[in-house]
């Protein structure tokens, strides 16, 4: 009789069919989002193209996440004016409500910042920090006459007024901020009235607690109530590259690739056909000019640094008994203090990296400049130039005015010689004329 082998059946195809359901659901469901989301970004430095680039992708991916709100965490002494309207622009047209929170505590947003902030549609500082001071400048540093500067100065209020009346701020702090440089600590910009901020927080938490349940008015005049309580909070950082674009605009980094870019085409000049210094010279001087682009650049202080690399290549060529190296020493020190011409601390370069830069790029340019001279002070080896002042010996006798046969170089050679000089006698080479020696006696 055929006994059946027994099959052990849990539920079924049916059951794990449901059982892949139950799971494919729970998947998708612990991977959406619960409630709300806020994206952050951060900007910690000066207001530059590399810096609108950053927060132009922040805003895109709040948008195309549907975020409650972008929060834009901003530190910074100031920076260009047009990447300022750019910047705004983006924020704005965003369709994310966006939040400018100034922090954390003993930090400001000066100048391009003190605009951001106030085109924003929640602005907000952290205890102990500071927004101003929007007077407008020159990029170089250089100054402007009285007209250029008042025109400046009124077109960069009038934009103040309309952020602020946009969104209902005070106008007259704004204006005063780009006319006469005004600056306001947190406690001063939420108890003016109208106000220029709208809270305190002393960090991104304590905002979203702050400003949940809120009713903002859009720049297009919509009313948006935001629900923030308990939202989760997504990070954009920058991209590698924008990380390290920003940080060639650091005054300290750009005056190093200056020095360095100056330096490398020095010495690719000195000695053509090296080809890597003129290239790393290049690049830093390209990375330099991107950087000196966003900085108040002195052309004075430009101009006194390649004064003194002109000074330190003469002193090697020139006898001037150390004038001309202490000029070019002193000429790159005072041309580095005044390079970047800001009264700001964070725009600076200190005197910790002015002195062994100065140093060490004096003692570079004097060494390989000393070598190069050197090198051209020795005599020739190769060529007609270099059997002048060889030695031979005779192979025949030589009367003077005539001819015979020297060896010299491990080569036969003919010569002619203004004295006799007997077979076997050493001689030295003074004249070259095609095929023909002159020689003398040794």
């Amino acid at each position: 009789m055929r006994t059946r082998r027994p099959v052990f059946r849990v539920g079924g195809w049916p059951a794990l069919r449901a059982a892949g359901l139950v799971f494919l659901f729970a998947t998708t469901y612990a991977q959406a989002p619960r409630g709300p989301v806020v994206y952050t970004a951060e900007v910690d430095g000066i207001i530059q193209p590399i810096a609108f680039e950053y927060l132009r992708g922040a805003i895109e991916k709040a948008d195309a996440a549907n975020a409650a709100l972008l929060v834009i965490t901003l530190r910074t002494p100031g920076g260009l004016l047009d990447t300022t309207r750019d910047i705004n622009n983006a924020i704005i047209r965003a369709k994310t409500p966006v939040a400018v929170w100034v922090g954390p505590s003993g930090n400001r947003a000066a100048s391009a910042g003190f605009l951001i902030t106030m085109a924003a549609d929640v602005a907000a500082m952290a205890p102990g920090t500071h927004i101003g001071a929007a007077h407008p400048v020159t990029g170089d540093g250089s100054k402007m006459d009285d007209t250029m500067a008042k025109k400046m100065a009124s077109d960069t209020a009038s934009y103040g007024r309309t952020l602020a009346q946009q969104r209902k701020r005070n106008a007259v702090l704004i204006e005063q901020a780009v006319i006469d440089s005004r600056s306001y600590t947190e406690q001063e910009a939420i108890g003016a009235q109208p106000p220029l901020i709208d809270v305190v927080a002393s960090d991104i938490p304590d905002l979203l607690a702050k400003i949940d349940g809120r009713a903002i008015v859009r720049f297009d005049g919509r009313t948006e109530t935001l629900h923030v309580a308990g939202a989760a909070t997504q990070a954009v950082q920058m991209t590698w590259a924008q990380r390290v674009l920003s940080a060639v605009a650091h005054p300290q980094i750009a005056y190093l690739l200056l020095t360095l870019g100056m330096l490398g085409l020095t010495v690719e000049f000195w000695s053509p056909g090296a080809i890597f210094p003129g290239v790393a010279g290049g690049i830093c001087l390209l990375l330099a000019f991107f950087a000196l682009q966003v900085l108040p650049v002195s052309f004075a202080g430009v101009l006194l640094i390649l004064l003194g690399l002109v000074l330190l290549i003469l002193e090697v060529k020139v006898t001037s008994f150390g004038v001309l190296a202490v000029g070019g020493i002193a000429s790159l020190f005072f041309g580095s203090l005044m390079l970047i011409d800001s009264p700001l601390p964070e725009l600076q370069i200190g005197l910790r990296l002015i002195v062994p830069v100065t140093l060490s790029l004096a003692g570079i340019l004097l060494f390989l400049v000393n070598l190069a001279v050197k090198a051209q002070k020795q005599p020739a080896v190769t060529g007609v130039a270099g059997m002048i002042a060889e030695t031979g010996s005779a192979l025949t006798s030589i009367d003077p005015g005539g001819v015979g046969r020297v060896q010299t170089h491990g080569e036969i050679w003919t010569a002619t010689a203004r004295e006799h000089i007997a077979a076997g006698e050493r001689v030295r080479i003074t004249e070259v004329k095609g095929l023909l020696l002159t020689v003398r006696k040794a």
